[in-house]
Protein backbone atom coordinates (compact mmCIF):
# COMPACT_ATOMS: atom_id res chain seq x y z
CA UNK A 1 0.00 0.00 0.00
CA UNK A 2 1.61 3.25 -1.27
CA UNK A 3 1.78 5.97 1.87
CA UNK A 4 -0.17 8.92 1.19
CA UNK A 5 0.33 12.77 2.11
CA UNK A 6 -2.20 14.47 4.44
CA UNK A 7 -3.08 16.56 2.19
CA UNK A 8 -4.11 13.24 -0.17
CA UNK A 9 -5.89 11.85 3.18
CA UNK A 10 -7.77 14.45 3.16
CA UNK A 11 -8.65 14.79 -0.22
CA UNK A 12 -9.83 11.09 -0.06
CA UNK A 13 -11.82 11.67 3.02
CA UNK A 14 -13.98 14.18 1.57
CA UNK A 15 -14.24 12.52 -1.33
CA UNK A 16 -15.71 9.55 0.92
CA UNK A 17 -17.93 11.73 2.49
CA UNK A 18 -21.57 9.97 2.33
CA UNK A 19 -24.57 11.12 4.44
CA UNK A 20 -26.18 7.57 3.89
CA UNK A 21 -23.66 6.09 6.39
CA UNK A 22 -23.70 6.34 10.11
CA UNK A 23 -19.81 7.68 10.72
CA UNK A 24 -20.25 10.29 8.31
CA UNK A 25 -19.30 13.46 9.69
CA UNK A 26 -21.73 15.42 7.42
CA UNK A 27 -24.49 13.80 9.17
CA UNK A 28 -24.07 16.09 12.13
CA UNK A 29 -23.66 19.13 9.29
CA UNK A 30 -26.59 18.14 7.92
CA UNK A 31 -28.66 18.20 11.51
CA UNK A 32 -27.35 21.79 12.45
CA UNK A 33 -28.34 22.99 8.84
CA UNK A 34 -31.60 21.80 8.69
CA UNK A 35 -33.00 23.19 11.81
CA UNK A 36 -36.01 25.96 11.51
CA UNK A 37 -33.65 28.62 13.08
CA UNK A 38 -30.85 28.21 11.11
CA UNK A 39 -32.91 28.61 7.97
CA UNK A 40 -34.88 31.37 9.01
CA UNK A 41 -31.51 33.07 9.74
CA UNK A 42 -30.08 32.27 6.77
CA UNK A 43 -32.85 33.65 5.02
CA UNK A 44 -32.97 37.10 6.73
CA UNK A 45 -29.13 37.40 6.09
CA UNK A 46 -29.52 36.40 2.70
CA UNK A 47 -32.76 38.61 2.20
CA UNK A 48 -30.49 41.49 3.78
CA UNK A 49 -34.60 43.41 4.12
CA UNK A 50 -35.16 44.91 7.22
CA UNK A 51 -39.37 44.32 6.53
CA UNK A 52 -42.23 43.48 8.95
CA UNK A 53 -42.59 39.51 9.44
CA UNK A 54 -45.06 38.18 6.56
CA UNK A 55 -43.56 41.00 3.65
CA UNK A 56 -42.26 39.42 0.87
CA UNK A 57 -38.28 39.05 0.99
CA UNK A 58 -36.18 40.20 -2.17
CA UNK A 59 -33.39 42.53 -0.69
CA UNK A 60 -29.72 41.70 -1.26
CA UNK A 61 -27.59 40.14 1.38
CA UNK A 62 -26.46 42.58 4.67
CA UNK A 63 -25.57 42.88 7.65
CA UNK A 64 -28.02 42.60 10.58
CA UNK A 65 -27.65 43.71 14.00
CA UNK A 66 -29.43 41.12 16.65
CA UNK A 67 -31.70 42.82 17.37
CA UNK A 68 -32.93 43.32 14.24
CA UNK A 69 -32.76 39.52 13.76
CA UNK A 70 -34.85 39.25 17.23
CA UNK A 71 -37.04 41.63 15.88
CA UNK A 72 -37.75 39.38 12.43
CA UNK A 73 -37.38 36.07 13.51
CA UNK A 74 -41.04 36.07 15.77
CA UNK A 75 -41.15 33.53 18.34
CA UNK A 76 -36.94 33.23 18.56
CA UNK A 77 -35.81 33.28 22.32
CA UNK A 78 -32.89 35.14 23.13
CA UNK A 79 -31.05 32.37 23.71
CA UNK A 80 -31.80 30.29 20.86
CA UNK A 81 -30.69 33.14 18.83
CA UNK A 82 -27.48 33.06 20.46
CA UNK A 83 -26.67 29.54 20.54
CA UNK A 84 -27.51 29.55 16.73
CA UNK A 85 -26.00 32.40 15.80
CA UNK A 86 -22.76 31.11 17.52
CA UNK A 87 -22.79 28.02 15.45
CA UNK A 88 -22.85 29.56 12.26
CA UNK A 89 -20.29 31.86 13.19
CA UNK A 90 -18.27 28.40 14.13
CA UNK A 91 -19.31 26.45 11.04
CA UNK A 92 -17.67 29.76 8.95
CA UNK A 93 -21.03 30.18 7.59
CA UNK A 94 -21.84 33.84 9.47
CA UNK A 95 -19.29 36.45 10.70
CA UNK A 96 -19.82 38.51 13.94
CA UNK A 97 -18.59 41.64 14.09
CA UNK A 98 -18.39 44.07 16.74
CA UNK A 99 -18.10 47.78 16.73
CA UNK A 100 -17.07 49.99 20.14
CA UNK A 101 -19.40 52.20 20.35
CA UNK A 102 -22.03 53.29 23.16
CA UNK A 103 -23.73 50.53 23.63
CA UNK A 104 -21.40 48.27 21.70
CA UNK A 105 -22.87 47.50 18.10
CA UNK A 106 -22.95 43.49 17.08
CA UNK A 107 -23.79 42.86 13.56
CA UNK A 108 -23.79 39.35 11.73
CA UNK A 109 -23.55 38.80 7.80
CA UNK A 110 -23.12 35.96 5.71
CA UNK A 111 -19.35 34.80 4.82
CA UNK A 112 -19.39 33.52 1.26
CA UNK A 113 -19.77 29.88 2.71
CA UNK A 114 -23.02 31.07 4.05
CA UNK A 115 -24.24 32.19 0.92
CA UNK A 116 -24.27 29.26 -0.67
CA UNK A 117 -26.04 27.59 1.66
CA UNK A 118 -28.52 30.43 1.92
CA UNK A 119 -28.71 30.03 -2.05
CA UNK A 120 -29.83 26.23 -1.18
CA UNK A 121 -32.25 27.22 1.36
CA UNK A 122 -34.01 29.95 0.57
CA UNK A 123 -36.04 27.57 -2.09
CA UNK A 124 -37.18 25.64 0.39
CA UNK A 125 -38.50 28.25 2.53
CA UNK A 126 -40.50 29.72 -0.11
CA UNK A 127 -41.55 26.05 -0.94
CA UNK A 128 -43.25 25.89 2.79
CA UNK A 129 -44.98 29.00 2.62
CA UNK A 130 -46.53 28.31 -0.79
CA UNK A 131 -47.24 24.64 -0.14
CA UNK A 132 -48.69 25.05 3.59
CA UNK A 133 -52.20 24.92 2.41
CA UNK A 134 -51.36 22.08 0.45
CA UNK A 135 -49.88 20.23 3.24
CA UNK A 136 -52.61 21.11 6.03
CA UNK A 137 -55.11 19.23 3.62
CA UNK A 138 -53.46 16.41 3.24
CA UNK A 139 -52.78 16.28 6.82
CA UNK A 140 -56.37 17.00 7.44
CA UNK A 141 -57.31 13.85 5.03
CA UNK A 142 -54.73 11.78 6.88
CA UNK A 143 -56.25 12.30 10.11
CA UNK A 144 -59.62 12.22 8.83
CA UNK A 145 -58.53 8.50 7.50
CA UNK A 146 -56.92 7.28 10.61
CA UNK A 147 -59.57 7.42 12.71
Amino acid sequence: MATMTAAQQKAQAKAEYDAFLAACPSRKLLDRISGKWVTLILAALGSGSARQPGADCAGEPRAMRYSELQRLLSGVSQKMLTQTLRSLERDGLVSRTVVPTVPVTVSYELTDLGLSLYEMTRGLKSWAEAHMDDVLANRETYDARAD
